[in-house]
């Protein structure tokens, strides 16, 4: 009984920033219980690992490259999961990001993009899906968010921002969006994927971020498809609102980034 609850049978979704990593962790992670996936991200050859992992559960992907940080090209993947899959009932807004940096070397145009990259992106393709969503009866919106967006980081004054506008969001959406569409999100912390590379190619660095985690390890991509999929799934059908935390138990920061004092 309960096992079935978690079960996509049927559904479509579409996941943003799916080319690798988290993004493509929560694609597999649906497709795995049941639905079709619509994924996007700029590498085409990227997508094709993704689609090759969907397609591997015996489900239908249809990959879309292009700029997802614009409305075109999101309109891009909601005509696709409406028109080539019979419409949308799950909606991933996973793409997102931007790179450390001390606040006085942190640029209006840098902020700017953070704030439009990871939370314009989320409220545009949440308002283009709407329609859709409503048309099936409903349906359940997950947010990518990070524990930046949680605790005060020094060097993170854009992309901490951005991920704390993008939590607010999503509870504004929720109240907005009630009682037919759900919408949540998932607080990665450490995530041991590509995008971290640079990071952990030291191994001080990455033994101490392991130390400052109360787990005493990273995280992996496919966990945060599990909270994903749980979120999506009737298994969360009275939650919204709600911000899942997947980190490993961190309370702050698990790397100083040795920004010195001014």
């Amino acid at each position: 009984m309960v096992l079935e609850q978690f079960r996509l049978d049927g559904k479509v979704a579409v996941v943003t920033g799916a080319g690798r990593g988290i993004g493509a962790a929560a694609a597999t992670a649906l497709a795995e219980a049941g639905a079709d996936v619509v994924i996007g991200a700029r590498s085409e050859e990227q997508l094709a690992e993704t689609a090759a992992a969907i397609e591997g559960h015996g489900r239908t992907a249809i990959s879309i490259a292009g700029d997802l940080s614009t409305r075109d090209g999101m309109e891009a993947l909601i005509s696709a999961a409406v028109n080539d899959l019979g419409g949308l009932d799950v909606v991933v807004n996973n793409v997102g990001g931007a790179m450390p940096q001390a606040f006085l070397d942190t640029s209006e145009r840098t902020f700017d993009s953070a704030l439009r990259f990871n939370v314009t992106t989320a409220f545009n393709m949440t308002q283009l899906a709407v329609p859709h969503l409503l048309a099936r009866g409903g349906g359940s919106i997950v947010n990518i968010t990070s524990t930046a967006g949680h605790f005060a980081i020094r060097g993170m004054s854009a992309y901490g921002t951005a991920k704390a506008a993008l939590v607010h969001l999503t509870r504004e959406l929720a109240q907005d969006l009630a009682p037919r569409i759900r919408v949540n999100a998932v607080s990665p912390g450490a995530i041991a994927t590509s995008a971290l590379d640079i990071v952990l190619q030291s191994p001080e660095i990455h033994d101490a971020m392991v130390d400052g985690t109360p787990l005493r390890r990273l995280g992996e991509a496919w966990e945060i498809g599990a909270a994903v999929l749980y979120l999506a799934s009737p298994a969360s059908a009275y939650v919204t609102g709600e911000v899942l935390a997947v980190s490993g138990g961190i309370q702050g920061s698990n790397l100083e980034l040795g920004l010195p004092d001014l």
